[in-house]
């Protein structure tokens, strides 16, 4: 069954600075399946996901093959962990980079996260680093800084 899509959602968190945004793997599927050929022998890179959680990750993992992908890159702002003990943010976002070989599994460890010595914003150095690896940017965005978001993309002649 199809949702009603309005904006509604995005108009309230553009009015309240929420960034906090997760497309259902459904929807991905459905739009995405108008480009598979742009995908062939590229570097994706989701740049506001986290690949523990990140339905983006999760399609283009699931389908590396079928696509014909050279490499995921997802890269999270700060660390998101909360629990009964920690209640904090890690000061640090991550990395994980998949390249669908034999054997390996699509799912990070704690092993295979590369931390950044900063937050992870997709501004900062070492994520401009991982952007001008890649060919095509596929994530949700913050909304709230979307014009930056897209010039950055636009400034590096990113497909997106």
């Amino acid at each position: 069954m199809a949702r009603n899509a309005t904006n509604d959602l995005l108009q309230k968190a553009k009015k309240l600075k929420s960034d906090e945004f997760y497309t259902q793997f459904s929807d991905i599927e459905s739009e995405l399946q108008y480009y598979k050929s742009h995908f062939k022998n590229k570097v994706v890179y989701c740049n506001c996901d986290d690949p523990r959680v990140s339905n983006f990750f999760n399609y283009f993992a699931s389908n590396f093959k079928e696509l014909g992908l050279k490499k995921i890159i997802t890269a999270c702002y700060r660390e998101q962990v909360s629990n009964l003990f920690n209640t904090e943010e890690d000061e640090n976002g991550f990395f994980f980079e998949y390249t669908g070989t034999d054997g390996e599994k699509n799912k990070p460890s704690s092993n295979d996260i590369v931390y950044f010595n900063g937050d992870g914003d997709f501004r900062s150095s070492e994520s401009i680093e991982l952007l001008k690896q890649s060919d095509i940017v596929v994530t949700n965005p913050p909304f709230s800084l979307f014009r930056e978001y897209v010039a950055q993309l636009v400034k590096y002649e990113k497909n997106f």
